[in-house]
């Protein structure tokens, strides 16, 4: 099914003005959501709005935005107050500075779209504004739906992608962590030269398609299970080892990535054999049914 287009604006550099879609980049269907169901009837309830002080349900009219500037007092922010600070939407990703792709933080990194030239005349332009940013990422602001939005662009693959940043402001400092400064900052060149080994012999190239939502996948399973009136089977719950000593831990580790990595070769090589072995049978079976 072909994707559909949330937003549609303009790409803004200087003078140069691209029409655009945007695209979201992720998907929300792919993770199992529940209804809250009344157990004795199993229909889905009802979320009903109650004032506990005048014990009476409430309807919309009824109802105002407030916000607690102290404990248990509240200033009523009516919409004609937030009509005042609302930003028009433009429609237009005005980027106003690049810098280097890689100086981006990932703790900034909201949510990521797609954007895609709107039409053919926008796609030569589009192209060569991917192109002259390889290596950087453009910065700036988009208004949509009255709130403005700090942006990311940047070039991926044969089109560009827009992250949504969070602010400065809502970003918490590492110092805010109690137990991390209490992290010693020297360590044992013994237990980093261990930990180092047993980091590099699992290390390898990214490909993040093998990894699995294993949680959505049994939630799945269980489902179809229930469904069709199969019986449920939990796996037993492993217990993590405790750590006492930090450089056995380390060795432990060490040598059951190397026995597995010796069973994997094994395996390999075994297959391997089993391949040729069939593939040399086959072929003198060839030859005797043409001797014949």
């Amino acid at each position: 099914m072909a994707a559909r287009p949330t937003w549609k604006g303009y790409i803004k550099v200087s003078l140069v003005t691209i029409p655009v879609r945007v695209y979201p980049a992720t998907e929300s269907s792919a993770t199992i959501s529940f209804n809250q169901l009344h157990a004795a009837c199993q229909t889905k309830i009802q979320q009903k709005k109650w004032c506990p002080k005048c014990e009476i349900e409430l309807t919309n009219a009824d109802i105002v935005k407030g916000y607690e500037f102290e404990k248990g007092r509240w200033v009523v922010v009516e919409e004609e107050d937030i009509a005042k600070v609302k930003t028009e939407s433009t429609k237009i990703i005005n980027l106003m500075q690049f810098t280097d792709e890689t100086s981006i933080d990932p703790m900034y990194v909201d949510k990521a779209y797609y954007l895609a030239p709107e039409g053919p005349m926008a796609a030569d332009a589009y192209s060569v504004m991917r192109e002259g940013m390889q290596g950087k990422a453009g910065i700036g602001k988009v208004a949509i739906h009255g709130r403005e939005y700090l942006v990311a662009v940047k070039p991926h693959k044969q089109g560009m992608v827009m992250y949504t940043l969070h602010h400065a402001a809502e970003i918490r400092t590492i110092d805010q962590i109690d137990e991390l400064r209490e992290v010693r900052g020297k360590v044992n060149p013994a237990e980093m030269k261990l930990a180092r080994q047993v980091i590099e012999s699992i290390e390898g190239d990214l490909n993040l398609a093998d990894y699995k939502d294993e949680y959505q996948e049994g939630l799945r399973k269980i489902i179809d299970a229930k469904i069709a009136g199969e019986e449920i089977v939990a796996p037993e719950e492993v217990a993590p080892p405790k750590v006492v000593d930090l450089m056995e831990a380390l060795r432990k580790s060490l040598d059951q990535v190397s026995s597995g990595k010796k069973k994997t070769a094994k395996a390999d090589a075994d297959a391997s054999k089993k391949v040729t072995s069939i593939k040399a049978a086959a072929k003198n079976g060839a030859r005797k049914r043409k001797a014949s």
